[in-house]
């Protein structure tokens, strides 16, 4: 029997041998509801298109051809005794009868219901499950946030090339354990300014990182964090990213072709380059709000399918969107199809293009009921994500917050996701800017933050799912922090209202990078060394930012969101400037990979011992030293001993074990490049040293002398 047909006798009542007739499947003449969005079925030579809208009253598909982007070609007005199953209408459109189309979107009516449903028959709605996104010429957002028709205006859905194969022959995942060094990057901010390298061609595209691969590769990172790929607004001025159209079609304008037909190639080129060196590649997620904002933002999709069904609703009449995103929405989880269709694109990147982790934005949203009150217990989505046999061995990372909480540690629902470590990046900046009182907060951080992550017998945390960072994109860079005492952002037209204050940076003595004296830039690079020192010298997965590494500015700006210029790309001119830096931060990086004692699954426990200037660690709230011992034999590597002083004057400290000729320095973040890091180690004369201000030392014993 054909598998795409039902035999079915013409005439029961005839003869035995009366012909058959094949009659169509079910599904064949109904379309069927699974899988969301657009599926082309080789075998019947069909498209099958599905869209959730529960409370419409009618759903149109509408095809377009290119040559007019205003009149469909084809309009399919689904009948719900025919074409909708429980809250998901659908029909299977054959090849033959698509003609020229080549994009496709959706008409919706329904009773318009003050802040519950905005129903408007005249907008031409996006898909949500759409894979791949074309802008037509006449692309308006403004006509998506006015009444009336925004046709040939409006983001269509592209009918996927069903011939279209990739070759992901020879593929291997890399996944990095103690090694996981990760990178934040801006995909178009990374080589967009001229200054690059990059060919022209492919500035601040996904085939522009391609070619910046050597440069990581010699760097030493191992995970690449991309910030928001998801397709956004191009009309929007949102440069960072965080307001998506769309969660399953990769970003258009960073695609380096025109042909919406080209762009997952491209990506899926970067991905699977990426991992021929070894590198990992997590996406920067954002799935707890959408570029339609509040009630008066545009209309694209997920308004016009179903407000209410997406959408928390708040009980304010004059702001019926909740909003614990900032932006203007929040998605609402307690839905069960909102869930899924986020599990649905966590699927998509993982298998369709290879990514090997995320890291959710605004990640407590997820642990929001529909109402807005937090779900303290198991929130549905994260067991869901855990019984997803795909994304099992995801690097899963929260930024474990939002608007109106914070849930950082054990507080957190996701009880294997690592976590964007808040506390680390404000202590350790603290510290080393001089605060009083820090020390016990700066030993906490060092060791793994057992405080927020506990490893007692009834939590079991693991001390690598802290994600240690001092600077990202959320915030000053590494060199800004050491030249800013205040946030400058009034070239983001807010009046400098946005942004945090809450930086804990310290300029040096003199604010801003114009007729600074010698001094004062040495001590900014100093502290941008022990910066670097206490990141990969602590237990935990160390990010940062790119551009750190060779001390690219953003003059002051700590939220440069909409500054798709030379303020929001990296300067590469600065690696030149800076190449002492970039050299520390390589060693350094290669220290912490050929020390897997640093970085380990459980915490440090008895292999540390704590110390001072002398035997024991001073407490008071005047104190700001610290000495460690780490003791490697336990994991077959040396032994670490390190020296902080982050006093304004010089201090003495006396190594606590051994004797000073089984040891050797290997950095002194005080000495000019090259002495401030050596990679063979210069023997100890004796256990006294003495410390300049303001700076660290770290001492190797190797592990053979030891046993």
């Amino acid at each position: 029997m054909n598998s795409s047909s039902v035999d079915v006798l013409a005439n029961m009542d005839g003869a035995a041998d009366a012909p058959l007739v094949k009659r169509p499947t079910w599904e064949q003449a109904e379309g069927s509801p699974l899988p969301l969005g657009v599926k082309w079925i080789e075998e019947e030579q069909a498209f099958n298109f599905a869209v959730h809208s529960e409370h419409a009253e009618g759903v149109t598909l509408l095809l377009y051809s290119p040559a007019d982007l205003v009149n469909p070609l084809l309009r399919l007005q689904l009948d719900f005794l025919h074409n909708k199953s429980g809250r998901i209408w659908h029909c299977r459109v054959p090849v033959t009868k698509l003609g020229a189309a080549c994009y496709y979107a959706y008409s919706v009516s329904g009773e318009s219901i003050p802040q519950l449903h905005s129903f408007d028959p005249q907008k031409v709605l996006l898909d949500p499950y759409a894979k791949c996104i074309f802008f037509p010429p006449g692309f308006d957002r403004n006509l998506a946030m006015r009444e009336g028709s925004n046709a040939g205006s409006a983001p269509l859905g592209v009918l996927p090339d069903h011939r279209s194969i990739f070759d992901w022959s020879g593929h291997r995942t890399p996944y990095h354990e103690s090694d996981a060094v990760i990178y934040e990057l801006h995909v178009r901010g990374f080589t967009k300014n001229p200054n690059s390298g990059v060919d022209p061609s492919r500035a601040g595209t996904y085939a522009g990182l391609v070619e910046k691969i050597p440069y990581l590769k010699e760097l030493g990172v191992t995970v690449v964090e991309l910030m928001p790929v998801f397709q956004r607004d191009p009309q929007e001025g949102d440069y960072w990213g965080y307001m998506p159209l769309n969660f399953f079609a990769p970003h258009a304008q960073y695609a380096s072709t025109h042909r919406a037909d080209e762009q997952h190639l491209e990506f899926k080129n970067m991905v699977k380059a990426f991992h021929e060196a070894d590198i990992g590649v997590v996406l920067d997620v954002v799935y707890n709000h959408t570029c339609e904002g509040d009630y008066k933002g545009p209309i694209y999709s997920f308004k016009g399918f179903d407000s209410a069904g997406y959408y928390m609703m708040s009980s304010d009449p004059a702001n019926p969107y909740a909003n614990y995103s900032g932006t203007g929405n929040t998605l609402n989880f307690g839905q069960a199809q909102v869930r899924k269709m986020v599990i649905d694109s966590l699927r998509y990147w993982k298998r369709g293009m290879h990514i090997d982790g995320f890291r959710f934005d605004l990640a407590s949203v997820f642990s929001r009921n529909a109402d807005g009150s937090l779900n303290w217990g198991e929130a549905p989505i994260f067991s869901e994500i855990a019984a997803d046999p795909d994304l099992g061995r995801v690097r899963l990372i929260a930024e474990p917050w939002d608007t109106a909480a914070y849930q950082l540690g054990r507080g957190f629902p996701g009880l294997t996701w690592l976590q964007w470590n808040g506390r680390f990046r404000d202590d350790i900046r603290r510290f080393v800017k001089g605060d009083a009182g820090m020390v016990p907060e700066l030993m906490r951080r060092i060791y793994g933050s057992d405080d927020l992550f506990p490893d007692n017998r009834t939590d079991a945390y693991h001390a690598y799912q802290s994600v240690n960072y001092v600077t990202s994109h959320d915030g000053f860079t590494l060199f800004d922090l050491v030249s800013y005492d205040r946030k400058h952002n009034w070239q983001n037209g807010n009046n400098n209202q946005d942004g945090t204050d809450a930086n804990y940076s310290w300029n040096c003595g003199q604010e801003g990078d114009e007729a600074v004296s010698p001094a004062i830039r040495a001590l900014r690079r100093k502290q941008v060394k022990n910066f670097c020192c206490l990141l990969f010298l602590s237990n935990g997965t160390p990010m940062f930012r790119a551009g750190d590494e060779f001390l690219n500015t953003q003059f002051g700006n700590n939220n440069p969101y909409n500054q798709d210029n030379e303020t929001g790309w990296l300067d590469w001119s600065q690696l030149r400037s800076n190449d002492d830096i970039f050299r520390f931060f390589k060693r350094m990086i290669a220290f912490r990979k050929n020390h897997p004692s640093l970085s380990r699954s459980r915490f440090w426990r008895e292999d540390i011992a704590w110390y001072g200037v002398g035997t024991t660690v001073d407490l008071s709230d005047e104190s700001h030293s610290l000495a460690f011992c780490l003791h490697g034999a336990s994991q077959g590597d040396d032994d670490i001993y390190v020296m902080i002083n982050a006093y304004w004057e010089g201090l003495e400290f006396n190594v606590q074990e051994g004797t000073a000729q089984e040891w050797k320095r290997i950095v002194d973040t005080a000495l000019p490049s090259p002495d401030d890091f050596s990679d063979d180690g210069i023997p100890l004369e004796q256990t006294k040293y003495l410390l300049a201000p303001r700076s660290i030392v770290v001492l190797c014993r190797p592990q053979t002398e030891t046993q």
